[in-house]
């Protein structure tokens, strides 16, 4: 069983159902990491929130104590398209057999970011939290794709 981009011409027709079979797996495993990496982002993000809100004040000494006014949360704009482009470019470049690829997307998010992570850093954690949920999203489907595309 060797790697599909591999596989030698039969002549037979048999050449254009394969094409268009890896071609099936290509398209799906791309959908697969867009909507999948969306999914387990979204559950990352859900396991690792921080506590609920004190919905009671707290008292020191008998008296209430002070609490501060939470500051406006700042979102970094175009995280969502951002997301759905890093998954397509990574289990693309898996898929596509060139994983190096990969280090232009890391490079291209991190810089692209690096400003507002700097104005914003309590985003940080957040940020680094979505970005390895994404990537390791990504990297598991496109690996998947391989296999099948292995397997036709």
């Amino acid at each position: 069983m060797g790697h599909w981009r591999n596989r030698q011409p039969r002549g037979n027709g048999r050449d254009i159902e394969m094409n268009g079979m890896a071609l099936l797996v290509v398209l799906g495993t791309l959908a697969i990491s867009v909507f999948a990496g969306w999914g387990v982002v979204e559950l990352v993000f859900r396991l690792a929130r921080v506590a609920p809100e004190l919905e009671q004040r707290p008292t020191s000494g008998g008296h209430e104590a002070t609490v501060l006014q939470h500051q406006p949360v700042h979102v970094m704009r175009g995280g969502t398209w951002i997301g759905i482009l890093e998954r397509l470019s990574i289990s693309g470049a898996i898929v596509a057999g060139a994983p190096s690829l990969i280090a232009a997307v890391v490079a291209i998010k991190g810089l692209g970011r690096w400003f507002e992570l700097q104005a914003y850093p309590s985003l940080t954690e957040r940020f680094i939290i979505g970005t390895l949920a994404s990537y390791f999203a990504a990297s598991v489907c496109g690996h998947l794709g391989v296999w099948v595309l292995g397997q036709i």
